[in-house]
């Protein structure tokens, strides 16, 4: 499913990975930036909560970069 930003208070990245996705939703690794070091945790998140972040745009998918072929 891939890596997604969320929204944060001031110049904090916060980003959260889809781990697995199950029948009613995801497993997934939240990585916050806490005054320099990472504050990681793993939670679930259901599907309708989910499609309403990205709805609203709590959380915004990372593009992939495009690696150029020589």
């Amino acid at each position: 499913m891939g890596t997604y930003t969320l929204k944060s208070i001031g110049k904090n990245t916060d980003y959260m990975t889809v781990v697995r996705e199950m029948d009613d939703g995801y497993v997934v690794k939240i990585v916050r930036d806490r005054d320099g070091y990472d504050d990681v945790t793993t939670d679930y998140i259901s599907k309708a909560l989910f499609d309403t972040c990205l709805r609203t745009g709590y959380i915004t998918k990372v593009q992939e970069p495009v690696e150029a072929s020589a």
